[in-house]
């Protein structure tokens, strides 16, 4: 979207202003469609930082997510958690990932969390 959509924009925000990861969001993203839950960005940054931490190539990247926080004024990333791409009858990564994804860049959404199923 060229002009992001306030909506999307408020519901960011609750999630950051009430420190919630609970709101699960579909979004489509240039034709790929992630679905998850939104995380603060506070909390994505931390769990990233952890992952990153435990790794022994990485760790040296987990301060770059310790040090910066959000920006102030309204958010302009969305932080799953736990989040799939779908493709096919997969979710990928099965057991869900971490994206940020810059709400400009959304071009639709829907409230939940979509699975496939073979019934």
């Amino acid at each position: 979207m060229s002009n992001p959509d306030d909506l999307l924009i408020d519901l960011a925000a609750k999630v950051e202003s009430e420190q919630t990861n609970q709101m699960s969001l579909t979004v489509v993203v240039h034709g790929a469609v992630i679905t998850g839950r939104l995380a603060p960005e506070s909390v994505w940054r931390q769990r990233v930082a952890e992952v990153l931490h435990d790794s022994d190539r990485l760790a040296p990247f987990a301060e770059v997510f310790r040090a910066s926080g959000p920006a102030d004024g309204p958010p302009s990333h969305l932080h799953f958690h736990v989040a799939r791409i779908l493709q096919g009858t997969l979710g990928i990564p099965e057991t869900g990932g971490m994206y940020r994804i810059a709400i400009k860049d959304v071009g639709a959404w829907t409230v939940g969390d979509f699975s496939y199923s073979d019934r």
